[in-house]
Order: structure tokens, then C-alpha cells, then sequence
């Protein structure tokens, strides 16, 4: 281990760990003894009664002993999630990867491969389980690790091995009944690649994983290959008409799987639907929606809500003059959102799908658009009172950073925007969201 501990760079007002005296710039490094190696250390090892907690201030050490009540947290938040900042990367050559298709002159935190179970634990990241150790698995077993997200691709080892590029990988059923044993959930992805993984393989895919639907594997999403303008491989995405056969295969299997277990297990990604021209299925034939972050249901979210807003604004609601931003996928679906709302309140909204100029028109999807294409998309128009972005395209907290909170793929920030447009931009991740914004 290295230097072991984390900074805190905040301490939630009214917390145990405020109460306690914990300061920003204090060192956390053991509880109980365990030196700490991340935040899941943290989470794990604080969850006794009674915590004894080594700290260090400004290079001091000291001691604090504190009782806690059941389901108290320290609150806590570090500098970083690992203690050491480091990362585990990827070492497959997935012909696909979407970082090796990134464009040129980016931060160079983008073009880091991501394939850390601890960030799939924490965040929900896919990993490929390519790279676990003895320790890694001791891990596992311990502190019970779950749910954790797999990237499965194919069950068939050697296809797998091809598509991975990586000729040792481990066998990835044999990895899942491992995982099994111990109890742990998986949510798994299968990215399929037209001629490769698609068709018998991609049946047999689905059988295996299908059969191991009481644990772990609790659902399983089936997404398109996604491509950039800097791809420079054999992959191609599919066509509306192979867009639709995908749907009527997937579709036979989730309605066997709703007649045998009540549930639908797999589940295709929003893409699917939007570039086949498709309805996306009713919310009850999402399980719950555990795949949100993967693309899998928020076409259905966004309808859902809307539904329900449009039953329930009130008479005489005013909103700002808006201008809203998306990515052409969704364009045909949320136009018809924003003409409904300015038939039934008169507000006169825009949308204005952008063509994603910086990695190509291939790429659709409205996370992945860039500040410069939305200035060069705007500029010149009359946008209204206000702008109103996804938020997927700004960075987060642990967003693809480092970068501010705000901040674009193109590292435009968010005031960037406001001042080239000179109008106030808001991020929107829902149409709440969007409402209040723009509100009087």
C-alpha cells in the first residue's frame, strides 16, 4: 500500500464526523485499526458501534474514539475516492473503445481506460474483470462488494478473447459463478458489434447469462456499439432495419422472461428504439430501471414525466422564453415533449437538435456534445431568455475530470457558454429541472 489515508476536503454540517472535530485538510488514515486505502475502506470499516480513528493535522498524529448510532454516517467527503488518485486501467484493445476513438488535443484525463472494480462498486462503472488479483478477490469476498457492473460482450471465451484483444482474458462465466458464490449481484453489458457478437453468439450470450438469473446477474442491458469520426476499425453501427431485427429478437426473450420470472432481465438501450423508430416499452417492463446510467429507460423517464407534469400545471403557468439544446438522437422524441408543453402554456420554446461537429454526426447522443458545437449552432439565432443544456454533457463531482463542475468535453465551461451567447445557460437533466429554470 501506498502512503495509506485521504484527505477530507469537506465535513457535512451536523455530521458525526463534525461532531467529532474533523476538518478539512484532515488526514483520515485508519479506523479501527485498518489503514484506509479509499472511501469503500471508509464505508466499510466505519460501520461498527464504537470507531477509534486515527487522523493526521497538518503532519500531526492523534487519536479519536466516538460511539456511533446504527446507520450513522462519519460525513465525510475526500479529495479523491481511491486515497492515492490512482486508477486501474484498462490494458484490453477493445476495437470499439470509446476512449481510444476520442479526438485529438483533449485533457488528458479522457483518455484514461477505466478498468477499476472499486469505481464500478462506487459509481457504477463497466469493467471487464480482466485485470482482478488474489488480493483483489480476498477484497471481494470480505467486504462483499455489490452490485458490481461487467462488461460481458460474449460468453464464448474465444470470442470474448477477440473482441477484449487480449488473448489471456480470464473466463467470463467462470469469473460470474465465482462471483456468484460469493453472493455478489452483477448488472452485466453486452455492446454488440454488427457480424461479430450479434446473431447465434449474441443467443448464446443471453442463454448463459439468462441461466444465471438467480444470482448474480440481475439484469442485462444490450447496447449498440458506439463510434466517433476517429474510429478507425471495421466497426460500422447498425441500421434502422438492423435496429429493428435486434428489437424483435430481444423483444421475444424479455416477454419469455416476464411469463417464467415476472421480470424482463434484458434490456435493450434507448438507441435501439430511437434509431429503429420504435415506442420504448411501458415503465413496468424496466425492472425497476437498474441500468438508467447505461442509456436503458430514460426515453421512457422523460415520457413519464412529462405525462405527469401535463396533467398537473397549473392554470395560468408562465414560463421564461427557452431555448433547448439536444443531440440529434433524441430530437424526433423531445420535440414532441416541447410542442405539447407550448400548445398547452402558449411559452414558445425552441429546440434546436446539434449535429455533434467535434466527434462527428455518427455520434448522436446528447452527453456527448461539445461546447463549441452548441455556440456554433446558436450563434446568430435568437434563443430567447434562456439556454437550457443537458447536464450530461458538464462534468460532475467525479465527472471526467479533472475539471470544474460545469465544465464540457471541450473544457468550455458552463459561464463560457452564457458570456459567447450572451444569454444564462442552465443545465437540465430532467423537464423539472428545465420548469424551474425557466420559471418567473
Amino acid at each position: 500500500m501506498k502512503k495509506p489515508g485521504g484527505w477530507i476536503v469537506a465535513v457535512e454540517p451536523g455530521s458525526l464526523g463534525e461532531r467529532i472535530g474533523l476538518k478539512p485538510g484532515d488526514r483520515l488514515v485508519a479506523v479501527n485499526g485498518h489503514l484506509l486505502r479509499d472511501v469503500i475502506d471508509v464505508q466499510f470499516y466505519s460501520a461498527e458501534e464504537v470507531l477509534e480513528l486515527r487522523v493526521e493535522r497538518h503532519g500531526n498524529p492523534f487519536h479519536l474514539q466516538v460511539e456511533r448510532e446504527y446507520g450513522e454516517e462519519l460525513g465525510l467527503e475526500f479529495a479523491h475516492p481511491t486515497f492515492d488518485g490512482d486508477i486501474r486501467r484498462c490494458v484490453n484493445h477493445c476495437d470499439f473503445c470509446f476512449v481510444q476513438q476520442n479526438a485529438p488535443g483533449m485533457r488528458p484525463s479522457l483518455y484514461v481506460k477505466d478498468d477499476d472494480y472499486r469505481y464500478s462498486f462506487l459509481f457504477g462503472h463497466f469493467v471487464t474483470l480482466t485485470n482482478l488479483t488474489a488480493d483483489d478477490w480476498a477484497r471481494l469476498e470480505e467486504q462483499r462488494l455489490s452490485p458490481l457492473y461487467v462488461s460481458v460482450h460474449a460468453t464464448d471465451p474465444a470470442l470474448r478473447r477477440r473482441l477484449l484483444g487480449r488473448q489471456d482474458a480470464p473466463d467470463v462465466l467462470e469469473q460470474l459463478h465465482r462471483l456468484a458464490s460469493l453472493s455478489l449481484v452483477v448488472h452485466a453489458q453486452v455492446v454488440l458489434v454488427p457480424g461479430l457478437n450479434d446473431g447465434e453468439p449474441f443467443a448464446r450470450t443471453v442463454a448463459d447469462l439468462t441461466a444465471l438469473t438467480d444470482r448474480p446477474v440481475a439484469s442485462v442491458s444490450v447496447v449498440p456499439v458506439g463510434l466517433t469520426r476517429y474510429h478507425r476499425g471495421p466497426c460500422r453501427p447498425y441500421t434502422p432495419a438492423e435496429s429493428r431485427a435486434v428489437l424483435d429478437r430481444v423483444e421475444a426473450w424479455r416477454a419469455q422472461n416476464r411469463r417464467r420470472w415476472g421480470r424482463s432481465l434484458i434490456h435493450p438501450s434507448d438507441e435501439w428504439y430511437l434509431v429503429a423508430g420504435r415506442e420504448v416499452p411501458p415503465a413496468d417492463e424496466y425492472d425497476g430501471f437498474p441500468q438508467i446510467e447505461n442509456g436503458v429507460g430514460l426515453v421512457r423517464l422523460l415520457l413519464d414525466e412529462w405525462a405527469e407534469v401535463a396533467h398537473t400545471l397549473p392554470a395560468g403557468f408562465s414560463v421564461r422564453s427557452a431555448t433547448l439544446v439536444c443531440g440529434t438522437l433524441i430530437a424526433p422524441v423531445l420535440s414532441r415533449v416541447v410542442e405539447e408543453f407550448n400548445r398547452l402554456t402558449g411559452a414558445g420554446w425552441r429546440l434546436v437538435p446539434v449535429v455533434n461537429q467535434f466527434f462527428g454526426p455518427v455520434t448522436t447522443v446528447s452527453g456527448l456534445l461539445t461546447g463549441r458545437d452548441v455556440v456554433a449552432a446558436l450563434r446568430g439565432q435568437e434563443p430567447g431568455d434562456l439556454l437550457l443544456l443537458p447536464r450530461a454533457m458538464f462534468t460532475g463531482r467525479y465527472g471526467a475530470g479533472p475539471a470544474p463542475a460545469g465544465t464540457t468535453l471541450d473544457d468550455l465551461h458552463i459561464s463560457d457558454l452564457a458570456a459567447a451567447l450572451d444569454r444564462p445557460v442552465e443545465m437540465a437533466g430532467t423537464l423539472a429541472e428545465a420548469l424551474a429554470a425557466a420559471q418567473d
